[in-house]
């Protein structure tokens, strides 16, 4: 194991945090505001049974997205398919229905979720389908845990050079699991590390989110640090207020190599986008607009590649039941780290905070998250 390190850690409480008495930018993973934003417009609007349908016919479906059962942390109560929710609704061709409330069946009450968020760039850059994936690494990793009272979302970014077990391959940045063994063996890799079940999972291609973008007219932004874009060539950044189109915002939420902590300033960039989108997407102008609506879901499902039990009626459910969360009940973390490193072989690479990891583990597999204080995790 490398015990080399030259990041600093912080006891104090994370920025990232706030109590839920105080309002904050909508702080989740991109692929969640997304589709989750999108859906409950489906959920709670006359829209509901085109948009729905839309989901299921415009997403590419996983097959065998979960690991061989055997080697799967236990399931929660109420589960009895891996990585699926059984139920009526979901175990029959059945049309999505149009009210919410006849779909709550398709996540079992009082029980937690947790969703595996996978990003590529897999179609944009090989051509590949993105429910076949073996071969790319992940740029973006996230879990995202519904609590059974679903009165928060919790959203645990991952960084794609943690260095973990793979099972089978031994230690490795976790972002290899994917191309070694695809979705399956990336489910299996994060729910040892957490020893807890990953319900769903959901593969991006962010390529989508550059057409979402322009779709909405682009995005403002408050650029804290300027620099020069590795991604698109002779754009500079200021800092400060700008406006994004959807190739600008791509560009600015893929940087890490202008910044001297790489993939964490990265991260809080991808939030200020998230913050833009979510803004422009909640717009009364957007949700009282079936046309833009149903374009905007119609934008979006062609990048997205789900397991088969992640359709319409789980989605709406979910959403039903995260109605009334707001802004201010939405956490998004990292998982805990120790500086960056060496392997042995010659990897730079993020050492995990094993200790700090505990804490996160228990509160996934109690349902706890929201007594979990999170740490900066920033290198000096």
């Amino acid at each position: 194991m490398p015990n080399g390190t030259n990041g600093l850690r912080h006891k104090t409480p994370d920025p990232a945090y706030e109590a839920p008495t105080k309002r904050h930018p909508w702080r989740i993973a991109l692929v969640v505001f997304v589709t989750v934003a999108l859906v409950t417009i489906a959920a709670v609007g006359i829209y509901a049974f085109t948009l729905t349908r839309a989901f299921d016919s415009g997403t590419e479906k996983i097959s065998n997205a979960f690991p061989d059962e055997a080697t799967r942390p236990r399931a929660a109560p109420g589960t009895t398919a891996p990585g699926a929710i059984a139920t009526d609704a979901a175990a029959t061709d059945a049309p999505a229905p149009v009210d919410p409330s006849a779909a709550l069946d398709a996540v079992p009450a009082g029980q937690a979720q947790n969703i595996l968020l996978l990003g590529s760039d897999t179609r944009g850059a090989t051509g590949k389908d993105l429910a076949d994936i073996r071969g790319e690494r992940s740029d973006t990793m996230m879990v995202v845990h519904v609590p059974a009272d679903r009165k928060n979302l919790f959203v645990m970014s991952i960084l794609r050079d943690s260095w973990v077990e793979v099972p089978g391959h031994g230690q490795a940045k976790i972002n290899a699991a994917l191309s070694w063994g695809g979705v399956p063996l990336a489910v299996q890799t994060v729910e040892n590390l957490l020893g807890t079940r990953i319900d769903h999972v959901a593969v991006v291609d962010f390529s989508g989110f550059e057409q979402v973008t322009d779709a909405l007219g682009g995005v403002d932004i408050n650029n804290p640090i300027g620099f020069d874009s590795y991604h698109l060539k002779g754009r500079f950044f200021d800092e400060g207020l700008q406006h994004l189109t959807g190739a600008e915002a791509i560009a600015f939420a893929r940087e890490r190599y202008a910044f001297q902590d790489g993939d964490f300033q990265r991260v809080r960039n991808q939030q200020l986008i998230i913050k833009s989108l979510l803004s422009a997407m909640m717009h009364k102008s957007v949700l009282a607009d079936p046309v833009r609506t149903s374009g905007l879901l119609e934008t979006v499902t062609p990048f997205l590649a789900v397991d088969e039990g992640f359709d319409s009626a789980y989605l709406t459910a979910l959403a039903w039941g995260l109605r009334e969360v707001r802004e201010p009940q939405v956490t998004f973390f990292t998982m805990p780290t120790d500086g960056t490193g060496t392997s042995d072989d010659g990897q730079s690479i993020v050492n995990v905070d094993w200790a700090g990891l505990a804490a996160v583990k228990q509160g996934f597999q109690t349902d706890t998250l929201s007594a979990y204080r999170p740490e900066p995790q920033t290198l000096g």
